[in-house]
């Protein structure tokens, strides 16, 4: 009686490790930082998913948005360039 209850026991662990991941996958991954300015902090925090939320972040702290340099996949940040006064 007790082998014959160990087969499926058996079967159903090998089941469970083979539908277990083979190795630990990343999270979220952060392709932009801020980097404040020095009169209010002075420092860089690389934990953004979106330029928008990065903006919003340094918006009235003052800084800029960077993309993060340990991300190789991250769209370069396109900053407007100062109009020429028109005479």
């Amino acid at each position: 009686m007790l082998k014959s209850s160990a087969v499926p026991f058996a079967i159903a662990v090998l089941a469970a490790l083979s539908a277990a991941p083979s190795t630990a996958q990343a999270g979220v991954e952060y392709p932009y930082c801020a980097i404040y300015s020095e009169s209010i902090v002075g420092g860089t925090n690389c934990g953004f998913v979106t330029l928008a939320q990065c903006l919003t972040t340094v918006h009235g702290l003052g800084g800029i948005c960077n993309v993060n340099p340990a991300y190789p996949d991250a769209v370069p940040v396109q900053r407007k360039r100062p109009r020429a006064a028109r005479h």
